[in-house]
This record gives structure tokens, sequence and C-alpha cells, in this order.
């Protein structure tokens, strides 16, 4: 796990900036930097050392003739089968995977490079015979990249705030589009960041730029199919289960000390339950928090004393709570309003005391189906009141709160169409509680405020499968893989998503709605298939969600603020709407 940072049209005089800017992502890769220039391009790279300890291991890396350079943030993880495809041809002189995407471009090309590797990548490969850059980010969005584009001079990162320090944020301009999209969907949605030029490189894409010409190339490699197959529940079962523990054993390989995030959830439990199986002894961290309603390690406990791990837990209050969102400029340079962000930031400080690579049960909500939202979606749709739609222009369910305003909320969400729907019930606001914002920064009255949602929204599959391939290409890159990332990388931690493989991704979305949600539950593939190994106060717990109790915490957490959105809008980065 690393930090890369890059310019195109390079020029000497600006070596030092560049070298500044590389190192805001000290945190990143603490263990080693290094950097190339020529008369072309600049990379860097500082490097948290993961695999292969050794100066073999260094970025960036070059072949033999000087003629391909790498550098590399994340893990690929078949790397050590694709290597044994590569070694009769190509001299190796590492034990890392990132020399093995080195070899492999020079072999294969980006394309089929890219649709050989597996894992969490975000990667620059610079062809200097052929003069051209390629950046690449992996299928699903786990690990960043940024990009800019700013007087034909293209410069990357993984995180917002190089690529800032570089030109100056005076330099930069805000778009207001994005800060508008930011209340919509408590993210600012892919490509878009807060700033016009600079843009998040999507998931499953690749750029080829030109580094004389400057011209851009932006390519998906990989798309989400959704093909049903025949497999039965039985079948079904034993293929996940191996799929999940060849997953795991895959992502556990590593040269420093491996631990597991576990919050007593399905997914984190599940995970553990696999890695105990291939490993004796582990380790497990949690978070619990003051407010016992909303404290879940009880279950952690359960499965950790299950499957006997060296268990470590700590407790969030509000006031600790209150003093971390002091940080979120930092952590994510931009808006961003999951306040879950604190106690993961918690949870892994606390496990980087302990190791350096941890594995998490992230995305098993998206590819399984777990998230309740999905029944409450389905269960206002069935009571529709469309005839109330002009009620829309007048009601007002963000306003004070006055009776009117309690009786707006409980009629507003059965008057919206989907996309309006499923913004409220992912806690965004809609278009009537954003005409302040609209008139301030002059939004048209005819920009569509759920285009992020609508590119996703599939009409022709099941209700059920729609919203899972929704939330996986909007809500599981932009809030749930980029809240882990940047609180994680803050400490140094690196965070691995064994739910999340391209042959599990795959698999699961290819059962039918009734095999994957089996007897009619969220997640009933996944229960049945692990129902014999996990205990059953986890199997049939109801799902909470790793959040804070903001309902209690409000207002310690957000002061005098109506709602997150806006104290991170106003409180943390300045902008207002007056």
């Amino acid at each position: 796990m690393c930090g890369i940072f890059g310019i195109t049209k390079f020029n000497s005089g600006s070596l030092e900036r560049a070298r500044e800017a590389l190192n805001t992502l000290e945190h990143r890769g603490p263990d080693q930097w290094n950097d190339f220039a020529d008369e072309e391009v600049y990379l860097g790279h500082r490097r948290l050392s993961i695999l292969d300890l050794s100066e073999n291991g260094k970025q960036p890396m070059f072949d033999e003739n000087q003629s391909v350079f790498l550098t590399v943030n994340g893990e690929i993880y078949n790397f050590k089968d694709l290597r044994n495809k590569l070694e009769d041809k190509y001299k190796f002189i590492s034990t890392s995977d990132s020399e093995v995407l080195l070899h492999g471009y020079r072999e294969w090309g980006i394309e089929r490079l890219l649709a050989e590797i597996d894992g969490m990548y975000a990667f620059s490969i610079y062809d200097k015979k052929e003069g051209i850059l390629y950046l690449a980010r992996d299928r699903v969005g786990i690990k960043p990249l940024y990009y800019s584009n700013i007087k034909g001079q293209v410069a990357y990162s993984s995180e917002l705030k190089a690529i800032r320090h570089y030109y100056g944020e005076e330099n930069l301009t805000l778009d207001y589009t994005a800060l508008y999209d930011f209340l919509t969907y408590r993210y600012i949605p892919s490509p878009k960041t807060m700033y016009q030029d600079v843009y998040k490189l999507k998931p499953a894409h690749y750029l080829k730029v030109d580094v004389k010409s400057g011209e851009i190339v932006n390519k998906r490699y990989w798309h989400l199919e959704v093909e049903y197959c025949n497999d039965d529940i039985s079948t079904a079962c034993d293929t996940i289960r191996s799929l999940v523990k060849k997953s795991v054993k895959e992502q556990m390989v590593s040269d420093v000390p491996v631990g597991f995030f576990l919050s007593g959830g399905l997914d984190s439990s599940t995970v553990v339950s696999a890695a105990s199986e291939i490993k004796k002894e582990i380790s497990t961290f949690s978070i619990g928090f003051s407010d016992k309603d909303h404290d879940e390690t009880v279950f952690a406990d359960i499965i950790a004393d299950r499957f006997k791990t060296d268990h470590h837990k700590k407790i969030l209050n509000p006031d600790l709570a209150q003093d971390l969102t002091t940080h979120l400029k930092t952590w994510y340079d931009e808006p961003f309003a999951d306040f879950s962000c604190l106690p993961t930031f918690l949870v892994s400080k606390y496990s980087r005391d302990n190791v350096t690579v941890v594995l998490t049960g992230d995305g098993g909500d998206e590819v399984f189906g777990g998230y309740n939202w999905y029944r409450d979606f389905v269960a206002i749709s069935k009571y529709r009141m469309p005839f109330l739609n002009k009620l829309i222009s007048v009601i007002n369910p963000y306003g004070k709160n006055n009776l009117l305003t309690k009786v707006s909320r409980r009629v507003f969400p059965y008057i919206l169409n989907d996309l309006e729907l499923h913004t409220r019930l992912m806690d965004g606001i809609t278009k009537p509680g954003k005409k302040e914002y609209m008139k301030a920064w002059e939004i048209p009255d005819d920009y569509d405020d759920y285009w992020f949602f609508r590119k996703y929204y599939r009409k022709d599959l099941d209700i059920y499968t729609r919203l899972q391939f929704l939330d996986f290409h909007t809500f599981l890159p932009d809030d749930i893989l980029t809240k882990v990332d940047r609180v994680s990388m803050q400490v140094s931690l690196e965070c691995r998503v064994p739910l999340l493989s391209k042959e599990l991704i795959e698999y699961l979305f290819s059962l039918k709605p009734e095999v994957r949600l089996y007897n009619g539950e969220l997640k009933g593939a996944m229960k049945e298939a692990f129902k014999d190994i996990l205990p059953d106060e986890i199997l049939n717990r109801g799902k909470k969600g790793f959040s804070i109790p903001m309902s209690s915490w409000k207002d310690d957490v957000l002061k005098s603020s109506n709602n997150p959105k806006e104290f991170v809008l106003e409180r943390i980065f300045n902008i207002h709407s007056k």
C-alpha cells in the first residue's frame, strides 16, 4: 500500500514542488520514497512495505532497459499465479506483486494485463519508448486515483491533496455543481471532485495519456454483467464457501503482521471464520460505543470467543467523536459526510499498534444483498401516491421541527419517484431541500439532481438486484471504500476486502434473486452457506451498520448544525449558501 504522484510535461524547475506534493502522501507510504523524472514526466512514490521489504521492492520500478516505469498503490492478489506465467521469459529481482505488473505489461500490454489481474490497485505505467502514460484503477474502486488536466498538463495522485498542493488551492476553481451533488449523495460522485478540471478516475477505467500531445483516452476495461446461472441453493452455498475461503487465503499473504476488523456483523464474522480455518492464531479489532443501545461489541465478543482470536476493543464516546470531526478535511480533502468514518479511524489507529494489514467485511452488503433500505424501498413503492406529486413543490420535510414538517416527513417518501426515494433512504437531500443552494450557486433549474443514480439504475433488473447493482457502482466506491481507504491510510494501515474479489462478485450477481435472497431474506444465500459455521446469534441478528449513534450524539458532534452535510460544508470547509 502506497501513495503515488506524477505529472506530464514536467519541467525540472518544478522538482522541489513535485516532491513536496508527493510528501503530502507520506502517511500512505512512511517506509520509503523515491522518484524518477525525465524531460516528459515526473513519477513519485511513497511506500508502505507489505511484500518484499527489501530495496528490491522500491519504486518507481523499471525494466532492465529503463523503457517501462511503474508506480503502484495496492495489492495484486493473484500475483503468484501470474508470476508463474511470466518468469520463464522475464527476470524477476524481487518477490513483490508490483513487479508482476511491470513484466505483465511488457508481455501482454495494458488491456490483457488488466484482464489478468485481480486485486485492489491504482497504478501508473510510463512507456517511455511509446511516449504513453497509463493510469488504471481497480474494478470496484477500492484504491483511489485522482487526475487533473490543466493547461494540457496531466497530474495524478492517490489523494486530492497532492494535486492541490502542486498547483496551489488559490489556482483551482470550485465546482459548485459538485458541492450541490454532495448534498444529494453525502459524497462528491465520480468522476467529479470539488474542483473544476480535477477528476476521480472511475473504477474499472484506465487513461491513456500521450505525454507529448496531451491527448487523453478514458476507457472502461470491465463491466459487471448480470447473467443468471442455474445454480440452486445447495450448489451456491458450496461455491460461496469455496470462493470466500480462497479470497481470504489470497489476501492474508503478507510479509508483515495481518489482523481483522470484527464488528460482530455477518460480513466481518464470515471473513474471520474463513481465516480461522487457514491460520489458528489471528488478531481481531473492534470499536464499541459508550451509548449502550448502539454498542455491538457483545457480538464481536461472541465471534472472538468462538474462533479463539486475540481480540482487542475500544470504546468511542461523543467527546472523542467531536474532536475527530476536525480532521475530516485532512482525511478526505473534499466534503464527505459518512460519520462512520470516525469509529473506522479509531479502529484503524488501534489496529495499527499491532498489525500493518487488516482484512475487513466491506462490500458484503452490496454483493450478498444486505441493506435494510432494499426492503424499505420495496415497501414504500407498494403504497406510492403519484396523484400527490404536485405537492412536491410545496412540501418541506427539511424545515423546522414543527407539526407540518413532521407530517411532511411521513408523507414525503410516498410521493417520490424511484431515484428521489433512493436519495431519501440514503439520507441525501432531494431537490426541495436544496433551493437556497441552487440559487446561491447558480445551479440551472433543469440540472439533473440524480444523474449519478440514474446512470446505474437498471430497470431491466428485478428490484433487489437493481438496488444492489446501483449501490455497487455508487455507494460502495464513493462512500464505503473511500471512507475506509482514507482513514486507514491516514495511520498507514492497509485494509483488504476479501468479499470483493472478482470471482465472488461475478458469481453472486449471477445467482437468481430467489437464490441470493434465499427464503426471502436479505443475505439469504450467505446465511445458508455459513449456518453451520457461525453462531445463531450472528446469523439471526438484525442489521445495524457500523455508524455512530447520531440521534443521541447529534448535539455533541454537530453542535448547532441542522444535518451532517451542512455541518461538513459550513463548519469543516467554510462553504456557505449565503
